[in-house]
């Protein structure tokens, strides 16, 4: 099978590669869409030691069944494989299992290919209405749904009545927006420094567009939620001043491990800091659901190349080149 092939740091082949091994009771999907994700980017800088060259990156996938349960099924990929049996999995938090696996992370391949295989519970089934382009970003977008799902479990205050700060307009800062106003929250304020990204955030949803420039001079405490979707020390410590006393702050962003955080003002104001990863098979379902009837909007802001031009679309977002919040691949 064809497959774009993380193969040094700053490095992307366009190669033939062995088809994809298919472990017994799994599926074969071929693949249709695949977003680049951040994560994926952190690889191909060389900056994940979890994932070493050669292999296949993509985890962002949506195709159809080939072979196995559900053949012939047009199905959007949860890729984070589970063992089910744990303490996290039997708590529905299989995001939390310590035996997770997740495609384009050894011992599996990922999604920058023709062919994946997964298990047949990782697959929801898409209606023929929606495209293999759109329903490929439940994935990034599940990461939002479940960030917002755990804030408004520790907000005092219910969402709709919330003001809210989204830190970072990429695909995972915009989901977390989507995901607010599908939820009810009337308030919502995205921070972007990429000025090329404006319009598509504009044109995504009822939001306010602030430059960290203009949110870094806000009085301290304006927010009852605020959610970091980039992770680095200067987007914590916007975070951590911008919280109001009692608020809270979700924590998506994988930018760097450490600093930033104000733990002073957090004790002394009791915001609660909540570390969010991926999503659990509820909130990955939720989501394609939500996708599925509009509740996310259009979802007209991504761009769309082919999978072997995958080395120049890395090459454009590490450069600053790309306007848009999503990259999409077609094999």
């Amino acid at each position: 099978m064809k497959a774009l092939v993380y193969t040094a740091p700053e490095s992307l082949a366009y190669r033939e590669e062995p088809a994809a091994t298919v472990p017994p009771g799994e599926c074969l999907v071929r693949v249709e869409a695949v977003g680049i994700c951040g994560s994926d980017m952190h690889a191909y800088l060389g900056h994940d030691e979890r994932r070493p060259a050669p292999l296949i990156l993509g985890h962002e996938a949506a195709g159809i069944v080939v072979d196995g349960p559900g053949t012939g099924r047009r199905v959007t990929v949860n890729p984070l494989a589970t063992c089910g049996h744990c303490r996290a999995c039997r708590a529905g938090r299989n995001n939390l299992c310590p035996d997770r696996q997740i495609l384009s992370m050894a011992p599996r391949q990922g999604a920058f290919a023709q062919y994946i295989a997964i298990p047949p519970e990782n697959l929801v089934e898409m209606p023929d209405h929606v495209s293999f382009e759109k329903a490929c970003l439940a994935e990034p977008l599940a990461c939002g749904w479940h960030a917002v799902r755990l804030g408004a479990r520790a907000l005092d205050v219910p969402l709709t009545e919330a003001r809210c700060l989204v830190i970072g307009g990429g695909a995972i800062g915009l989901g977390a927006a989507l995901a607010l106003s599908a939820n009810g929250a009337q308030d919502i304020s995205i921070s972007e420094s990429n000025q090329r990204r404006i319009p598509a955030l504009t044109s995504a949803g009822r939001f306010t567009i602030v430059s960290p420039d203009e949110i870094n001079i806000e009085e301290p405490g304006g927010y009852d939620l605020v959610i970091d979707g980039v992770g680095f020390s200067l987007t914590r410590a916007t975070a951590s001043r911008l919280a109001r006393p009692g608020g809270v702050i979700v924590h998506i962003g994988l930018g760097d491990a450490s600093g930033g955080l104000n733990i002073r003002r957090m004790t002394l104001q009791e915001i609660t800091f909540i570390g969010a990863y991926t999503y659990t098979p509820e909130d990955f379902r939720d989501t394609a659901a939500a996708i599925f009837d509009g509740r996310l909007g259009a979802l007209e802001w991504a761009e769309i190349r082919a999978l072997q031009d995958g080395a120049q679309a890395f090459a454009d977002i590490l450069g600053g080149r790309v306007a848009a919040p999503k990259i999409v691949l077609k094999p």
